[in-house]
């Protein structure tokens, strides 16, 4: 389903990548490159995930984006410890 005649939707777009289409039309080069996503595990007490699962609950998104939330939280506050 598009969303315009012109524009269509990432799912679209991928599936013409996929398709051995051009789709270099949809780019303008002036975004930036993502690294791939890796997964992770990581073990956490029942308490700490009660948190996490609360936490989520509140701010109305999934435990992983909680996760992600917190933790880039922290990192960027030890960053900005570290340049102090």
């Amino acid at each position: 389903m598009k969303h315009s005649a012109d524009r269509p939707t990432a799912d679209e777009i991928a599936e013409m990548a996929d398709s051995g289409h051009d789709i270099s039309r949809f780019f303008t080069n002036q975004g930036t490159m993502k690294q791939p996503l890796t997964s992770i595990s990581v073990d956490v007490s029942s308490d700490m995930l009660h948190e996490l699962d609360q936490l989520a609950a509140e701010l109305r998104v999934s435990r992983q984006a909680a996760i992600k939330s917190c933790l880039r939280q922290a990192l960027d506050q030890r960053l900005s410890d570290k340049r102090r």
